[in-house]
Formats: structure tokens, sequence, C-alpha cells
């Protein structure tokens, strides 16, 4: 009976080769992991409870700054976009700032009116008479196209702000409201120191034309000129060529 020695060595067709090692990634640490609770306060609720009283204390003796509306009316700049006021005696009922209006929340109604020659065998002249004029504000979006486009004048910006209603439908104000808004316009700013002047302002302070006294002389000394006959008296009387 032979001994027969068991076979230690390794498969090299089954295990594989040695290689270099290949390090293990670090495990993620979670959210919560790692993250040491600090030790609670001592102390209880008091001290907490005086830093608090004593926050609110130093608040109370500290000056506000808030407006107390309405008892203190805020100082708006003058030019402010608060409502929309109408000058009636300006308006010629052109319609360009109800054309113009984004929002078509301008209605505009008129009609014209005659009015009789002031001299004899002069014409009649028309002109347009506004009946209506009504801004609704709850369409409005305060753009100021309508006051940039009127020619006249009859539309300006009022800081008055203080017309909120409790109904949509009461932002509907007729040219009676917006002509009362008038008294808020301020006046316009000055003009810079080297600005030219308006043309109004420099029409009128134009001095007039002084005639040179030869030339006075010479018109007061011309002899005025003889009417002469009328062709419908000559014809009247058969002194024309046909007689």
């Amino acid at each position: 009976m032979s001994d027969e020695v068991p076979d230690t060595a390794p498969d090299t067709a089954t295990s594989p080769a040695p290689g270099p090692a290949v390090p293990t990634p670090p495990r993620a640490v979670g959210r919560h992991e790692g993250h040491q609770h600090a030790p609670a306060r001592q102390g209880g609720l008091l001290p907490g409870l005086i830093k608090g009283l004593a926050t609110t204390a130093r608040t109370l003796v500290t000056p506000s700054h808030t407006t107390e509306y309405p008892d203190a009316k805020p100082a708006l700049p003058p030019r402010s976009r608060g409502v929309i006021a109408l000058t009636e005696e300006n308006c010629t009922s052109c319609m360009l700032c109800a054309r113009e209006c984004p929002d078509w929340c301008i209605y505009i109604d008129s009609h014209k009116e005659t009015i009789p020659a002031t001299t004899e065998g002069g014409r009649d002249r028309q002109r347009n008479v506004l009946d209506r004029f009504a801004i609704d504000f709850s369409l409005c979006m305060y753009c100021g196209i309508c006051i940039e486009v009127c020619p006249f004048d009859a539309l300006h910006w009022s800081p008055e702000f203080e017309y909120a209603e409790t109904d949509i439908r009461d932002l509907l104000h007729e040219k009676d409201r917006l002509g009362e808004w008038m008294q808020t316009v301020p006046p316009p700013p000055a003009l810079d120191p080297g600005s030219a002047a308006p043309a109004e302002i420099a029409a009128a302070d134009k001095p007039k034309r002084v005639v040179p006294e030869r030339t006075a002389a010479r018109t007061a000394a011309r002899p005025a000129a003889r009417p002469g006959p009328a062709v419908g008296a000559a014809a009247a009387d058969g002194d024309g060529p046909d007689a």
C-alpha cells in the first residue's frame, strides 16, 4: 500500500493571478452620524425670558420713524402720479387722449355749437362743446400718455391719492370730480437759469417795432388815392362805351 501525498499547489487554471491591492472606498457617513449634540445649556427658562424682555424694553425707548398715517400725511414729491385732473376750459374734444390710451379708460362725449359771426358779412363758426369727460381709474395704469399727448394742457398730474372706494364701480369719475382735483395740482417747476424762455413769454416781452421819423413823415405827407368811378354807376348813367 503506497502513501499518497495530497497536492497542495494552487490551481493556476482556476485562481486569479495576484495583482495590486484595490483600496476600499470610505463608507459614506450618514446625515446624523458623527454629529455630536451640544450639551444643553444650563440655567433653564429664566435667563432667556429676561433677555427677551430686555430687547423689548430697548425697542420701546428707541425713536420710531414710522409715519402715523392718516394722522400724519406723507411728504410726496411734487411730480407724484396720484390722480389725473382736468381743466375743462382747455379741452377741445379732439379725442387724442382717448385714442392713445392703452386701456381705453377715457370716455368723451361732445356736440358742435354754432357761434354767430361777430362782423357783418362774416361766417359763422363751429366749436366742440364738452358734454362728458370720464376716466375709469379701475382700468387706468397711470402711464401718463394722455397727459403727454394733450395739445392744450387740459390734463395734469395731481399728487392726490385718497380716492379709494368700497365699490369698484365708483372709481369711474366724471369731469366735475376731475375738475375739483385741479386745486391740488402743484405749480410747474421753475426753468433752469440757462434755458430759453417759453415762446409765449418771449413774444409778450418782445419790444414793439419803432418806425423811423423820416418814414413816418413821408407816409403822412403822401396824398390819399382818389377813388375811381364805379362801373355799375357809370353804366347806370349811360356814360359807358356802349351808351
